[in-house]
C-alpha cells in the first residue's frame, strides 16, 4: 500500500494495489460496511473481492482507503485502472453489479472530505468514472466536496416497490388485474409448490442448480452470455455463501413433488432487498405458472417481514415489472477530474452523451418498426396504400 496523512483530521489515506492485501481487509471492511447506512450488498467485501478475483486485471487495483490512527477504516473507494489508452479509474463490480458506491462511516463527519482529498491525489492525471450510483449514495457526498471539474450524467433506470405484503401490492394495481393475480396465486397454492430458504452450508450446490435452471429458462431466447460463463459461476460461489452468512443475501428454492423447479438469489441490505438472478424449469411455464408473481409474492413477504423499506427490481424496465406500478429511480454516473484532466473529463462525458443518444434513437426506431409491423398484420391492404414504400420492406 501507499499512504499519506490527511492534515488536521488525524486520519491517514492509503491506496491498496495488491489483491491479496485487499482480501485481508475483509474484517475491517465489513465493520465499515455495517456503519455506512447507504451501502448495498454490492459494496460488501465478499462481493467486491470475489469480483476482483474473477474479473480483475493484475496491476490495475486502486482501492482508496481512509483510516483512523488505530487502523479502523472510516472511508473506502473500491476502484481500478480501466482498460484502454486513456487514464481512467472506475469502480470494481463491472457490468454484473447494479449499484456502485463508496463507503463512508456515518459517525465520522470527516470521512467524506478526507476521501475526496484522497481520491484527488489518487486521480492525478486521470478521471474517476463511477457508473450506476444510486440516488442518495455515499458517493454523492464526495461529489459535493470535489474541488475540481466534475459531471453528473444519467445512468440506468431501476424500478422499486415498497416493501409491503402481497395484499398491499395488489392494492396498487387495477382491481380487474388484481383479481387475475389472485387467481394465479390460488393456482400456485393448489399445485403445492414449497418454498425453502437455503442454509449457508448448502448455498454452493443451490447456486449450481440455480444457474442450470437459468440456462434452461433462457434456452433459445437470448440468455445473457456472461451468466453462462465459468467466471460468473465461480464469482457467485465465492461471494454468496459468506453473504448469506452475514445476512446480505438469500437463496430460495421452490420445489414441486420434491424436485427443484425454480431458484432465486436475492441480495439484501438494511434498507432494501433486490432480486438479482433466478432460474426456472420450463415445466412451470408449460403448466401456465406465473413465475414472476410467484417470486414477487415470496420477495414481498420476506422483505416486509424483515423491516426493510424497499423491494428493488434492480436495473431494467421490463414490461412484467411495470404491471405493479413501481417507482422509477434513475442511477447516476459521476465523473470527477483529477489534476490537469479537465479536457479528458469533457471528452469522456461527451462520448457517454453520444452513446446514450444513439441508444435512444435505436430504441425509438425499433419501437416504430414494431408498431408498423403490427399495423401491417392488422391492415395490410390499407397500410400498403398509405405507405407503399414501406409496406413491402422497401423505401427509406
Amino acid at each position: 500500500m501507499t499512504g499519506a496523512g490527511v492534515p488536521g483530521r488525524g486520519l491517514r489515506a492509503e491506496v491498496c494495489r495488491d489483491g491479496a492485501e485487499f482480501g485481508r481487509l475483509a474484517e475491517r471492511w465489513a465493520s465499515l460496511y455495517a456503519r455506512c447506512s447507504t451501502a448495498t450488498p454490492f459494496q460488501s467485501h465478499s462481493w467486491l473481492h470475489s469480483w476482483w478475483v474473477s474479473y480483475g486485471t493484475p496491476g490495475a487495483l486502486r482501492v482508496v482507503l481512509v483510516r483512523r490512527a488505530d487502523g479502523e477504516l472510516v472511508a473506502a473507494a473500491p476502484l481500478m485502472r480501466a482498460r484502454g489508452p486513456l487514464p481512467v479509474l472506475t469502480q470494481l463490480g463491472g457490468a454484473i453489479t447494479d449499484f456502485t458506491d463508496v463507503l463512508l462511516d456515518d459517525a465520522c463527519p470527516e470521512a467524506a472530505p478526507a476521501l475526496a482529498g484522497a481520491l484527488a491525489r489518487a486521480a492525478r492525471g486521470a478521471v474517476i468514472d463511477l457508473r450506476e450510483v444510486r440516488p442518495g449514495a455515499a458517493a454523492e457526498q464526495v461529489f459535493a466536496r470535489w474541488r475540481g471539474p466534475r459531471r453528473r450524467l444519467p445512468d440506468s433506470l431501476c424500478l422499486e416497490l415498497p416493501a409491503v405484503p402481497m395484499d398491499a401490492l395488489l392494492e396498487r394495481i387495477p382491481s380487474s388485474r388484481a383479481q387475475r393475480v389472485r387467481a394465479k396465486l390460488r393456482k400456485l397454492d393448489a399445485l403445492g409448490i414449497d418454498e425453502r430458504i437455503v442454509p449457508e452450508e448448502e448455498v454452493p450446490d443451490a447456486l449450481e442448480r440455480l444457474l442450470k435452471l437459468h440456462q434452461l429458462q433462457w434456452r433459445g431466447r437470448g440468455v445473457t452470455v456472461e451468466h453462462t460463463s465459468d467466471r460468473f459461476a465461480q464469482h457467485l460461489a465465492r461471494a454468496v455463501r459468506p453473504m448469506v452468512g452475514h445476512g446480505d443475501a438469500r437463496v430460495t428454492e421452490f420445489r414441486l413433488d420434491g424436485d427443484v423447479v425454480a431458484a432465486d438469489l436475492t441480495l439484501m441490505s438494511p434498507r432494501l432487498a433486490g432480486g438479482y438472478l433466478y432460474g426456472v424449469d420450463p415445466l412451470l411455464r408449460e403448466r401456465k405458472v406465473d413465475v414472476a408473481t410467484m417470486l414477487l409474492r415470496h420477495g414481498a413477504r420476506e422483505t416486509s417481514a424483515s423491516g426493510r423499506a424497499t423491494l428493488s427490481m434492480l436495473r431494467g424496465t421490463e414490461p412484467y415489472k411495470q404491471h405493479w406500478r413501481p417507482e422509477t429511480v434513475r442511477n447516476q454516473r459521476l465523473m470527477l477530474a483529477g489534476g490537469g484532466t479537465a479536457p479528458l473529463l469533457w471528452l469522456r462525458a461527451g462520448a457517454a452523451d453520444g452513446r446514450r443518444w444513439a441508444a435512444r434513437q435505436a430504441r425509438e426506431r425499433a419501437w416504430v418498426g414494431q408498431a408498423l409491423g403490427r399495423l401491417r398484420e392488422r391492415l395490410p391492404g390499407r397500410l400498403s396504400t398509405l405507405l407503399p414504400g414501406r409496406a413491402d420492406g422497401g423505401g427509406g
